[in-house]
């Protein structure tokens, strides 16, 4: 990551929910022409080990449909298992339609759940064709320790397909890994020890607990903003660690997020955090 003195990097959560469908192409094109440094985006995997863009391991109920076109039960969501499904069968729903009843600013639009290689060359293509500078990706391996081998594969599996798409497509040097699960952490750092890693946090451990759980010192540090207190921040500089929080939308929680000099913010509106940049 590379802020600069006086801002941080804009990062577009899942592209940019707040303004087009989640972790869908286009959320991600329109977060690229508004400007984004960074996009942050999740990743299942599919039966036939594809690596798929989706923040759940199933279709969610408030923003997906069958392939019939019907709405999905909230009871009935965790069925739709996309760890279950072949990528072919994960095509046939749609994502885009259905507004998220917490973004009323959300185009809808016709959309599915993407792989991660689609993702990857047309974000690769639109950045040369539009003469802007590459961008940088985040990406989020969505594994918990209940879901191995039901929902996802276990962390090495896990994360040698999501790391082979992203050598393949030329963009490991510009990609920080994300994670809540310490497990997927520690094996990446022993076996892409040059990868920049990121601890995910949503709780209110402190951080030395994490660091010490989690066995090493990672590049950066991703908590909850409203985790955000200045001593939090002081202890982070004086590892050097970098500190991205999430996902900060208003314009009030924005600028007491700024305040705290972060080396990056995710955001489903970047066009919210561009405005004040300019």
């Amino acid at each position: 990551m590379h802020p600069t003195s006086h801002f941080p990097e804009v990062h577009g959560h899942r592209g940019c929910r707040g303004l087009r469908p989640e972790n869908t192409l286009p959320a991600f094109l329109h977060a690229l022409q508004l400007g984004v440094n960074v996009l942050e985006l999740d990743v299942v995997i599919s039966a036939d080990k594809q690596v798929v863009v989706s923040h759940e391991p199933w279709f969610s109920a408030a923003i997906c449909r069958t392939p019939d076109g019907q709405p999905i039960l909230p009871t009935e969501q965790q069925a739709h298992n996309i760890y279950q499904l072949s990528y072919a069968e994960i095509q046939r729903y749609d994502c885009g339609l259905t507004q998220h009843p917490g973004f009323p600013e959300q185009l809808t639009l016709p959309a599915h759940k993407p792989l991660l290689r689609t993702v990857l060359a047309e974000c690769e293509q639109y950045c040369r064709r539009a003469g802007r500078p590459l961008v940088r990706y985040s990406v989020e391996l969505k594994s918990t320790a209940v879901g191995d081998n039901l929902r996802h594969p276990a962390p090495d599996v896990f994360l040698e397909l999501a790391v082979a798409e992203l050598r393949a497509a030329q963009v490991l040097e510009r990609t920080t890994l994300l994670c809540f699960d310490k497990r997927v952490l520690r094996q990446a750092h022993q076996v892409f020890p040059e990868l920049p890693l990121c601890l995910l946090v949503e709780d209110e451990q402190p951080l030395a607990w994490h660091l010490a759980e989690l066995g090493f010192q990672p590049a950066v540090y991703g908590p909850h903003f409203h985790l955000l207190t200045p001593a939090l921040v002081s202890s982070l500089r004086e590892l050097d660690m970098q500190l991205v929080p999430w996902t900060v939308n208003t314009p009030a929680d924005l600028a007491q997020v700024l305040a705290f000099k972060p080396a990056g913010i995710t955001t489903d509106y970047p066009d919210r955090l561009l405005a004040l940049r300019s």
